[in-house]
C-alpha cells in the first residue's frame, strides 16, 4: 500500500527522459546502460545463452523499446509488472529516466536467473567490481580507520571535539570513492586537524556544521541512513555510523540497502558483512579494531541492518510504503547518500535549480540529510550566483561528480 505523506508543496516538474537531445541522460540510456550491461557479460562466467540475451538488451538500449518483464519468481515481480503498465511498447528514451534505470537494472537480474533456483541463484553480476573497489582502497581504509580511533578516543574528553570528527567524516561520506591519499596530508604532523580545503570548495551547499550541531546536542536517539554504493565508499559511511554510536551520540543506527544488485554498486546487506569480514582480515590492528567495533554493534542490536524493495523500485521518495514510512518516523535524522537516492527525494524531475530543497522534501516525517556528489542533471536548492560561478569554471558540473552538496532540512 502506497502511503498518503504528502507530496511537495509545489507543482510536479517533467520528468527527466532518455530522448532529450544532447543530454547526459540521452547519453546514459543509449551509450552508458549498454556498456554497463556488456560488462556483465565480461566480469561473469554466465552461459552463452544468458549472455545473448544481455548483449540484445545492450543492443537495444538506443532505440528498442522496452521488453516485458518474465516472471523470475522475484518477490518484487507483481509490483513491476503494475509499473510496467503504464510504459507499455515505449521505447527507452522515452520512458522517465528514473524508470529505465531502476528497470533496466531489474530485468538484468531477471536474465542472469538471480532470482531462480539454479547455480546463477542469488549471484551478484556486479560482485567483481564491488570487490576490486575494496581492494584498491585498504591504504585509505587503513588512514583512516585509525584516525576515526584516535577522534574516538579524544572524544570521551571534548565535546568539540566530536563536532570537529563529525564533519569530517560527513565530507568522508559525502565524496567516498573520490577519497584519495591527498587528503591526509595534514594528518602526518597534527592528526587533530582534518584539512580538505580543496574539497570545500567544491561543496555548493554545505549544511556540515549544522548537522554535526544537530547530532551532538541529541545524545541518544535513532538516526536511519540510507545507503549508496559498496567499496571504500561504504567504508567512510561505516566510519561515520561507527563514530555515532562509539561516541554514545547516539544509540541505535539502521542502514538501509537495497535488497538486490542495482545501480552496479549499490550496497547491499551481504555488502556490509563482506566489507567487516574483509576489514577484519587486514591484519592491521587499527582496521581489525574498527571491524570487530561494527560486528559489536550488529550483535547488540545497536546497527541493524535492513532492506526494502522500495529502494529499488521506480517510485518518488513520497510515494514510499506506509510500513516503511512508519519505520523512518522512528528516526531522529534520516540521512541519505549518493545520487541515485537524492533523483528519488527529488522524483527525478527538472525542478529550478534554485527551487527550495525544504518545499519539495516537506514529506519526510523527520529531519533530513543529503550527501550527494552531482552525477545527474538534476539538483535543488542552489544560490543563482553560485549556479553561475560553477558553470563558468566547469561545463559539466552537474554530471561530472567533482562538486557535492550537504542538504539540511531540519523541523
Amino acid at each position: 500500500m502506497v502511503n498518503s505523506y504528502k507530496a511537495p508543496k509545489l507543482p510536479l516538474p517533467p520528468s527527466l527522459l532518455g530522448s532529450e537531445v544532447g543530454s547526459f541522460t540521452e547519453f546514459t540510456v543509449t551509450q552508458r546502460m549498454p556498456t554497463i550491461a556488456r560488462r556483465v557479460i565480461v566480469e561473469n562466467n554466465f552461459s552463452p545463452e544468458i549472455n545473448t540475451r544481455i548483449e540484445r538488451l545492450a543492443t537495444e538500449l538506443p532505440t528498442g523499446a522496452l521488453p516485458p518483464l518474465v516472471n523470475d519468481t522475484g518477490v518484487d515481480f507483481p509490483a513491476w509488472h503494475t509499473y510496467l503498465e503504464s510504459y507499455k511498447g515505449q521505447r527507452w528514451i522515452d520512458v522517465p529516466w528514473f524508470f529505465a534505470e531502476t528497470y533496466f537494472y531489474r530485468l538484468i537480474l531477471e536474465i542472469t536467473h538471480y532470482f531462480r533456483p539454479g547455480i546463477w541463484q542469488a549471484v551478484d553480476p556486479f560482485q567483481l567490481q564491488k570487490s576490486q573497489g575494496l581492494e584498491a582502497s585498504v591504504d585509505s581504509t587503513i588512514l583512516l580507520c585509525t584516525q576515526v580511533n584516535k577522534w574516538l578516543e579524544d572524544a570521551e574528553i571534548d565535546l568539540p571535539q566530536n563536532q570537529t570528527a563529525l564533519i569530517a567524516l560527513l565530507y568522508f561520506a559525502l565524496w567516498g570513492n573520490r577519497v584519495d591519499l591527498s587528503l591526509w596530508s595534514a594528518f602526518e604532523d597534527d592528526r587533530s586537524r582534518f584539512d580538505i580545503q580543496n574539497q570545500l570548495t567544491h561543496i555548493l551547499v554545505n549544511d556540515a556544521s549544522q548537522i554535526s550541531e544537530l547530532l551532538t546536542l541529541s545524545q541518544g536517539g535513532r538516526i536511519d541512513f540510507v545507503l549508496d554504493n559498496a567499496g571504500f565508499e561504504l567504508v567512510c559511511d561505516l566510519c561515520l555510523v561507527d563514530f555515532l554510536l562509539s561516541s554514545s551520540l547516539v544509540n541505535q543506527v539502521y542502514l538501509h540497502l537495497k535488497p538486490h544488485p542495482t545501480f552496479v554498486s549499490d550496497a547491499m546487506i551481504k555488502d556490509v558483512h563482506d566489507t567487516t569480514s574483509f576489514l577484519a582480515a587486514t591484519n592491521h590492528q587499527q582496521v581489525t579494531s574498527f571491524a570487530q567495533r561494527l560486528e559489536e554493534h550488529i550483535t547488540l542490536g545497536r546497527l541493524v541492518l535492513c532492506e526494502d524493495y522500495f529502494w529499488t523500485s521506480p517510485l518518488p521518495f513520497w510515494e514510499i510504503p506506509n510500513s516503511l514510512k512508519n519505520e523512518l518516523t522512528n528516526a531522529s535524522l534520516i540521512i541519505v547518500k549518493g545520487d541515485a537516492n537524492y533523483r528519488r527525494l527529488l522524483g527525478d524531475r527538472h525542478w529550478n535549480i534554485t527551487t527550495s530543497f525544504a518545499d519539495i522534501v516537506c514529506y519526510s516525517p523527520v529531519p533530513i540529510v543529503a550527501l550527494r556528489t552531482l552525477k545527474s542533471e538534476v539538483a535543488v536548492g542552489l544560490k543563482s550566483e553560485v549556479v553561475e560561478k560553477v558553470a563558468k569554471s566547469d561545463h559539466s558540473w552537474l554530471t561530472n561528480g567533482q562538486w557535492g552538496v550537504i542538504q539540511l532540512v531540519a523541523y
